[in-house]
Order: C-alpha cells, then sequence, then structure tokens
C-alpha cells in the first residue's frame, strides 16, 4: 500500500511529504497525544509503508497542537492489563514501534515541541536525532504508577545521558526541561516553537543529500556496535565499508568529488 493510500485509513496521524520528507504527526491533542492501542498499531504501519516507500527518504515526527508531543501511554488501558498481557503490550512497544524506528533503513528524526513523556520519550529516544522546542519537558513518570519504562527506557535513556543520570531520572520520575535535556545529551538541539518543525526539515534535508546506502549502513553500525567491544564493533564497520566499495554510490561520489560537482546519489 502506498503511503498517500494509508493516510486515508489513519485516524490518529497526520502525514504529509514534502521533498522526499514523511512528517508525521502525532494526532490526538485532546488527550496530549498519548498512546494507545489503535494509535501504536498505526504507527507500525506508517513505520512499515515508510520503509518500503522509495518516494521517502527519511522522516520526521511530531506532536499535533502545542502542548504535547506524546505525553506518554494511554493510562485508562492498563486497568485490563495482568503480568501476561502487560508483557505482551510491552513487547509490542519495543518490537514493533521503538525497534523498528531505530532500525529502519532510513533516518528518523523527532521534533519535540512540548510534554515527551514515559513511552513518549522511549519513542523519541528510538528515533536517530531529537530536536526540542524550549516548551518540550522529558521524563519518565513511571514509577508513580508503580510501572517502570517498557518501551526499552532502560537501556536507551542510559546510551543517551550515562548510568547514574538515567537511574536519577527514572527512579525519581523528575522531569527536566528542554535546556537541561540539552545538556545532558537527551536532545541534538534546541529551538524556538516557531522554528522546530524548519530546524528539523533542514537537518534532514542536510542528511538527505549524503548516499541513501551510505546512511544505512553508518546507522546500522552505530546501532550495532552501541555495546560491543572495540575489535567487535570494528570487524562490522569494516565489513559494511567493505561493501559500500562496491556500490555505484561510491563510484558516484569519488567522481563529484573529484571534478568538483555535486553528486547524485541514486543506489537504494
Amino acid at each position: 500500500m502506498e503511503l498517500s493510500e494509508l493516510s486515508n485509513e489513519l485516524t490518529n496521524l497526520m502525514i504529509e511529504i514534502d521533498t522526499g520528507i514523511a512528517i508525521v504527526r502525532i494526532n490526538r491533542p485532546d488527550f496530549l497525544n498519548a498512546l494507545n492501542r489503535q494509535l501504536l498499531e498505526e504507527i507500525r504501519r506508517v513505520i512499515d509503508c515508510i520503509g518500503r516507500s522509495p518516494a521517502v527518504g527519511g522522516m520526521i515526527i511530531t506532536g499535533a497542537g502545542e502542548k504535547a508531543f506524546i505525553a506518554g501511554a494511554d493510562v485508562s488501558e492498563f486497568f485490563s492489563l495482568d503480568a501476561v498481557s502487560g508483557r505482551v503490550f510491552a513487547e509490542y512497544g519495543q518490537e514493533h514501534i521503538c525497534n523498528a524506528i531505530e532500525n529502519l533503513s532510513k533516518p528518523v528524526i523527532a521534533a519535540v515541541n512540548g510534554y515527551c513523556l514515559g513511552g513518549g520519550n522511549e519513542l523519541a529516544m528510538a528515533c536517530d536525532i531529537r530536536i526540542a522546542s524550549t516548551k518540550a519537558v522529558f521524563g519518565h513518570p513511571e514509577l508513580k504508577l508503580g510501572l517502570m519504562p517498557l518501551y526499552a527506557g532502560t537501556k536507551r535513556l542510559q546510551r543517551l545521558v550515562g548510568f547514574g543520570r538515567a537511574k536519577e531520572l527514572i527512579l525519581t520520575a523528575r522531569m527536566v526541561d528542554a535546556d537541561e535535556a540539552m545538556n545532558i545529551g537527551l536532545v541534538n538541539k534546541v529551538v524556538e516553537p516557531k522554528k522546530l518543525l524548519s530546524a528539523a526539515k533542514d537537518m534532514m534535508s542536510m542528511i538527505l543529500d549524503k548516499s541513501p546506502r551510505s546512511i544505512h549502513y553508518s546507522k546500522m553500525a552505530i546501532n550495532r556496535v552501541a555495546d560491543m567491544n572495540i575489535d567487535d564493533a570494528c570487524e562490522i564497520e569494516r565489513s559494511l565499508a567493505g561493501i559500500l566499495f562496491s556500490t555505484a554510490d561510491k563510484a558516484e561520489g569519488v567522481d563529484a568529488f573529484i571534478n568538483k560537482r555535486k553528486p547524485c546519489f541514486s543506489d537504494r
């Protein structure tokens, strides 16, 4: 199914395609864009479709309205969950949402425009880059509910902010503003609210000027080597780099550099 066809079937997401960039808006502003089962399923379908679409080079995820990116999960759905169904719920968010975003062959930027809490922060951390509005607020309030992060937030948060800081933020459930999030490494950039989407588009355009396969392999290498020792990490890197040396994109990029022209990449 084409992305344009899929968008007609969605009730909780809005999709816009702008010069090869898919802008995906979480569209439940009356509920602070909280993640319910239907929204999670729609996100999964969009990720799958974007991964297959030759017309889309990268994805920007943001929230509709001014108050929230994603203010966590829809807590009203938690009443029916027990040990078994709760585990299934966690696995779905881990594998079909956050891991799917992290492992997508195309770059993903989170444009965080307000509350980014719990599962919302876990989704944002699965993105390759996070750009925050000055009004953005980040946190993990799960312990206040007698729960804990469940979409691999315990892992991704410590990768970004460090072991001790991750424990602090999760165990205290303290919220941090955009400036602090920038200072501790949770976000890459902070901009004024009116400039948020344009800043995300500008950064994505800078990425998409590069070889699509180089983007894919670089993202793959960074993800895979994150927890490896240096020898294993080097093996992954040289293996992927070796493949790139055989591609049309390498030939085009080198020729363009030598002849002082802009490359025209096509190898996917």
